[in-house]
This record gives C-alpha cells, structure tokens and sequence, in this order.
C-alpha cells in the first residue's frame, strides 16, 4: 500500500488529471511534483488546478504550465517549531522536506505539526518572575522571553504544548509582562487560545493559579516559563490519569561527584574515608500535573510557592506520583543554563 508521501508525489510529465487523482489520495491538499530521480520540480494545490480549468485546461492537458516552480521547502534538520514560524508567515499549511540533491524525504503538514489529537486540559504556564539571577540580561527583558537558539524560551513552550495537543493555555505575568502579552496576544498565530494571570504583586510559583477564572474540568498541567524542554506533556498527563495521583511532579535524576575526599564521623571519631563519592538525587524539574480540587487550597492574593501545595498533599497522605523526565531539560535559571541552551545542549 503506497504512503501518504508516495500518494502525493506526480511525475513532472503528468496530466491535471493525474494530479486530481493525487490530491484525492493523499488528502494533503498538496501535489509535490518531481522528476523521475524523485527531486522536488514544484508543486500543485487544489485551487492552481481549478485555475487551470477555469482557463480553458482538460483533465488531459499536461501540467507542466501550471506547476508552481518557485515552491517553499524546508532541509530535514529544520526544527518544528521553525516550520511552523515558515508556514504562519506564508500562510501556507504544507511543506516538502528536501534533502541536498533536491529529492523529496517528507512532507510536513500543519495539522500534524500542531497536534492532531487535541486534549482538553489547560497549562498555566509560570512567566512572572524577574530573573535577578540572569541580570543585566533581564533588565529589559522577562526572563522567559530571552531568546534560545533565535526564539524565546517562553514561545518555545507554547508551540511545544500546542504540539502536544493543548489549546487552552494561561500565562501568568507581573514583571514586564506586557512584553509578553503584545509578543503572544489571543494566540491564535501559534495555534491556541492564551489568556493572561496578570498579578498585581508576585504571587510566587502558585500563588497565581488562584487567578484561574473557573476550576477546569480536567487535570491542569502547570509548568516554569523558564524551561527548555522536548519530554512528552501527553505522556505525563497520560501517567497521572492511570495511576490515580492527586499532583504528579516532573522529577529528573541529578548527578554531582564532591571534588574532595570525604570522612564519615561518629561521635566526632572518623570512621570511614570515601574519595570523591557519586551523589544522586531526584530534583523537582518545574512541570506539574494537579487535579481541579486541589486549586481550592491555594489562597488568593498571597505569596504561595506551589511546592507548599504538595507538601499538603503529603500532610494528608494523599497520593503524590513522580513523572521521571528522560527528554532534553534545562531550567534557565542562571548564565551557564542559559549559555548551555544556546550552544545546543537542549
């Protein structure tokens, strides 16, 4: 059975008919037209073919005439994220992938690029923060809109949610956040609706979750603005659906070898000598997963780390799950991250 690249793909010496047939098939809305050693000559849409009829053109005319030869591709190592940026400004939904000889190696279609399966719980995405730490980079600037690899770190997370297949996403804001409100607005440009958590003081990590304007129906994904991450949101919303938890934290495994000999006392007598040990620990990597009830908890109009929400949790003894992130993460807290990122670490 022929794939949906080999369906939209018409010989260079074909008739209009042979295209029609093509988009029928693929149900791409797009002919990629090539030559026999499978390089890209140009393309065809539904509505150049429709032009062409509307001018005299029969099924049996060859299509060569009517071939867009000036056509937009992108290289196989383009990032998702830049397709998307390339389709927005053309107002295009389809682009070949084209090798260095021109052949035809994928087509990427908007509608797979922005998530097919849309899922119906929110992010609230934490963006009010002042970034001391990465002064005098923030002064102007809120520290999740600095810019990784040509794009801000905060647009980044939004076309990686909208990916993910999240529509609804919130933005808490306080420190410059109309940067982010004019750089951003209703969304619509990256595929969701975005609303705004203005806070009128900071509110801490979950402090502004009280801004929500309704409970959500669904578990609500909340993550730091200032991270730089591929791991699946859908596989972690996915994972605290199955296993019943109450908050699910995004955990990672942290290395850190102590440069010096180590001595372990009793009752101040050295009792054991270790050169150099190996620590590990789980960190706390910024992204949750909470259920709608738990929002009740959080005061309004206060100073409220999120972390405080758990340890409740905890008190309580209600389920609290650990989500192990083993994608590419960065937390953009201090210059070396931030330095990292850039160079390509993530």
């Amino acid at each position: 059975m022929l794939d949906q690249l080999e369906l939209c793909q018409v010989l260079q010496d074909g008739r209009l008919l042979d295209a029609m047939l093509s988009l029928e098939r693929s149900a791409a809305e797009i002919v990629l037209i090539v030559d026999r050693n499978g390089r890209l000559l140009g393309t065809l849409t539904d509505g150049d073919i429709r032009r062409a009829l509307l001018k005299g053109a029969k099924l049996e005319t060859p299509l060569g005439p009517y071939i867009r030869r000036e056509c937009v591709s992108a290289p196989a190592e383009m990032p998702r994220e830049a397709v998307i940026d390339l389709m927005q400004a053309l107002h295009i939904s389809q682009i070949p992938v084209v090798d260095e000889d021109g052949q035809v190696k994928g087509l990427h279609l908007l509608q797979s690029l922005i998530g097919s399966t849309e899922l119906p719980n929110w992010a609230v995405i934490m963006a009010g923060g002042q970034g001391t730490r990465l002064r005098p980079l923030t002064e102007h600037v809120p520290k999740p809109m600095l810019k990784v690899a040509g794009r801000p770190i905060l647009e980044r997370l939004v076309l990686h949610l909208v990916g993910s297949g999240i529509r609804t996403v919130f933005i808490s804001i306080n420190y410059l956040g109309y940067m982010i409100e004019e750089h951003f607005g209703n969304g619509e440009r990256f595929g969701c609706r975005i609303e705004y958590l203005r806070e009128s003081q900071p509110l801490g990590t979950g402090g502004s979750l009280a801004l929500l304007p309704e409970i959500p129906e669904n578990p609500l994904l909340v993550l730091n603005g200032d991270l730089v991450t591929q791991m699946s949101f859908a596989a972690m919303l996915e994972f605290h659906k199955n296993e019943g938890y109450v908050a699910t934290l995004g955990t990672r495994e942290y290395s850190h070898v102590v440069p010096f000999g180590c001595v372990k006392l009793k009752s101040g007598r050295i009792v054991e000598f270790e050169e150099k040990p190996l620590l590990r620990r789980y960190i706390n990597t910024g992204l949750y997963v909470i259920e709608p009830t738990l929002l009740e908890r959080i005061p309004k109009q206060e100073a409220f780390p999120i972390t405080n929400l758990f340890e409740d949790c905890i008190a309580r003894q209600e389920r609290l799950g650990a989500f192990e992130v083993e994608d590419e993460w960065i937390d953009v807290g201090r210059r070396e991250q931030l330095k990292m990122a850039r160079e390509g670490s993530v």
